[in-house]
């Protein structure tokens, strides 16, 4: 018995084909969003993991930045603490320092040298006076710079030819001159190394 199909087999053929491809582009477009979800995700993942460290990073810099003008103010302090330290010292090293020159006058004043009026300003000292020649100026000015611990650098600011009264009125040719020099200051003396125990050679501890 021969059988013979009537029904239009290719019009069910297509639509079978037809309904296979709209499963498989359903499918496709469902996998296309699920792959861009787990992307989505990732990347949001991600990006808020770099915000969490960005928040992190600005924190501890702002710490940091606190610390580091902490320790800018405690610098500020030291220097300042420095500062009044040295005053102090600077002080006490010249409460002597007028006696010093005082003395240092007495004994390096050439005989025929007299001062008329001394000035100081900080470690700068002003001498007037008058002198029996230029060459008791120039002694002067070599006992200053040669010859004297307390007082350096001296230098002839003006010298002027003048005239001194004697008795019996009679003048005599004198010089009146201006001299500038330094004081020093006195050099603190260095810390005692102690001595070696008995038995150990020196410069080993």
């Amino acid at each position: 018995m021969i059988l013979i199909n009537l029904l239009p087999h290719r019009e069910a053929a297509r639509k079978r084909q037809k309904e296979l491809f709209f499963t498989q582009l359903g499918a496709s477009a469902l996998a296309g969003v699920l792959v861009s979800a787990a992307v989505f995700l990732w990347y949001q993942a991600r990006i808020e993991e770099q915000q969490a460290r960005n928040e992190f990073l600005v924190a501890e810099t702002a710490k940091l930045d606190a610390e580091i003008k902490d320790i800018a103010s405690l610098q500020q302090q030291i220097a300042s603490l420095r500062a009044r330290q040295t005053a102090v010292e600077d002080l006490q090293a010249d409460r002597n320092l007028p006696v010093h020159m005082l003395e240092e006058l007495v004994t390096q004043l050439p005989e025929g040298v007299y001062l008329n009026t001394i000035r100081q300003e900080n470690l700068s000292i002003l001498l007037t006076g008058t002198a029996q020649s230029q060459e008791r100026v120039s002694e002067l000015l070599r006992n200053l710079g040669n010859n004297s611990p307390w007082l350096t650098r001296p230098e002839l600011v003006e010298i002027v030819a003048g005239s001194a009264a004697l008795a019996g009125r009679e003048q005599r040719r004198v010089s009146n001159f201006t001299v500038r020099a330094t004081l020093k200051r006195p050099v603190p003396a260095a810390p005692a190394t102690p001595a070696p125990a008995a038995g150990q050679p020196p410069g080993k501890v």
